[in-house]
């Protein structure tokens, strides 16, 4: 009786080894069946004694150790692929590209809102960059002869602001004095226009004359409160007009005196990251800008002077005041020369006849052909050279958004965009290959075929190796 505990216990273990053996057969066909090598799941190395019996905790460890493989009859499930990896590369450039278009659509509505809400205040600031860009020049070279600077800016634009006040006042005059011959010529030239128009080839009767009359007499008639309404906000423009004026005064008489302390402080709002290339784009944005108010103020004029003496030597009336207008319009691009030469036309025509408007047309014609073709590329030159869509389109824009203001700034600012914009990228690039790694090996050589400092001036190296990288000058060295 004492025997039976022992034989119970040998029992007990040759089952569990029965069943360790029966788990490795199975664990063996099935990796026979798979074509994998299958280790004894039940038997860990660390736990094999030497006699080669699997020890008491290796039998406990191994089957908690160890995942059953599933049955063959079991489906296979593909994995899921991450959501990223299944979107397409062009939709997810795509959408980064589109995210950052909406913010900067977003920044760009939020900043036209802020300039519609202070329309007058941008303008009158712009204008007072334009007239410092045109005057700056006389500035310095009057504190060159060395007079001080607050002289200097006060002579400059006491002189300036005269000149363009006794322009005004001429011009004015000029028409106040002429109105009343200019209205009787007026009514002659109508009436004459009636009777070529009874003698012309188009078959046009008197009635039809009439009728066209009595129609623009009864419109006048009908719209007379919005003709009162249009005269009032005339008024409140005439009194915008002077406001913005007195601003760009003061504004320019600021910007003479002490635009470089402006400047530098403006700096100071920049990222200190960005700050060089900032500095840098300034001064070469304010050269273009000095370089096109410049060049237009001259082609401007040359357009007055001699559309003016064309106009003047044909009898037109009023001619110093249209070559006024010629000036002025001037400085709005390509449309500018349109709406002046046409109102010259006009003139002509229904105060000297169709002769002398073809005439003052044909002169006009040819000045400004001269100007697109030898005064804008030889004046301007190619320091504001901007592309003829740029200049359509930006002129559109800035009159579609700001009226003529717009479309007198829309030009020299998309010329002081390039111009920065230029600057800024070869800055970037410049900056990328002085931070980036210096070559080593032969792309160092390709890169930089110039001789080292204190070698001679013809010891450069032309790229002179064999087909195993092996340089001529080392293997005629090593000959010797």
């Amino acid at each position: 009786m004492s025997k039976l505990p022992g034989w119970l216990g040998r029992l007990g273990a040759e089952l569990t080894d029965l069943g360790d053996r029966l788990e490795q057969r199975r664990a063996e066909a099935a990796g026979d069946e798979t074509g994998l090598p299958v280790s004894n799941p039940a038997v860990p190395a660390g736990n094999v004694p030497s006699g080669g019996v699997p020890g008491e905790e290796a039998r406990r460890g191994a089957g908690a150790d160890r995942v059953p493989p599933p049955p063959s009859y079991a489906p296979s499930v593909a994995a899921r692929p991450d959501p990223v990896a299944a979107i397409p590369w062009g939709m997810r450039v795509a959408a980064e590209a589109g995210w950052r278009l909406l913010v900067l659509a977003g920044t760009l509505w939020v900043l036209m809102r802020v300039i519609s809400a202070v329309e007058l205040v941008v303008l009158a600031f712009v204008a007072a960059l334009l007239v410092t860009a045109m005057l700056q020049p006389t500035v310095a070279r009057l504190r060159h002869y060395g007079l001080p600077r607050g002289l200097a800016t006060a002579v400059t634009a006491v002189l300036g602001f005269v000149i363009m006040g006794l322009v005004g006042w001429f011009v004015v005059w000029q028409v106040m004095d002429n109105i009343d011959t200019l209205s009787d010529k007026v009514r002659t030239g109508i009436e004459d226009l009636k009777n070529w128009l009874l003698d012309s080839p188009f078959h046009v009767t008197e009635q039809q004359i009439n009728d066209v009359a009595k129609n623009l007499s009864d419109t006048i008639g009908t719209n007379t409160e919005q003709i009162t309404s249009a005269g009032l906000e005339g008024v409140t423009v005439m009194v915008e007009l002077l406001t913005g004026m007195l601003l760009a005064m003061f504004s320019t008489l600021f910007l003479l005196y002490d635009g470089r302390r402006i400047w530098h402080w403006m700096l100071k709002l920049v990222p200190a990251q960005a700050r060089p290339g900032v500095a840098g784009a300034g001064p070469r944005a304010w050269r273009t800008l000095t370089a096109y108010v410049r060049g237009t103020v001259l082609v401007a004029l040359i357009d007055a002077i001699f559309i003016g003496l064309g106009i003047f030597f044909l009898d037109v009336p009023m001619a110093v005041p249209l070559a006024v207008f010629i000036f002025l319009f001037a400085f709005i691009p390509l449309v500018g020369a349109v709406i002046s030469g046409a109102l010259a036309v006009v003139v002509a025509l229904v105060t000297q006849g169709v002769f002398t408007a073809l005439m003052v047309l044909a002169v006009v014609l040819a000045v400004q052909q001269i100007e697109g073709h030898v005064l804008q590329p030889f004046i301007l030159g190619r320091a504001v050279r901007v592309h003829p869509l740029a200049v359509v389109l930006s002129v559109a824009a800035g009159g579609m958004i700001a009226g003529i203001g717009g479309a007198v700034v829309a030009v020299p600012l998309v010329a002081v965009t390039n111009t920065v914009v230029g600057y800024l990228r070869a800055y970037g690039q410049e900056q990328a290959l002085r931070y980036a790694p210096p070559p080593r090996g032969a792309t160092a050589i390709d890169v930089a075929p110039t001789p080292a400092p204190g070698s001679p001036p013809g010891d450069i190296d032309h790229g002179g190796d064999d087909e195993n990288g092996v340089d001529a000058d080392m293997r005629k060295d090593h000959g010797k």
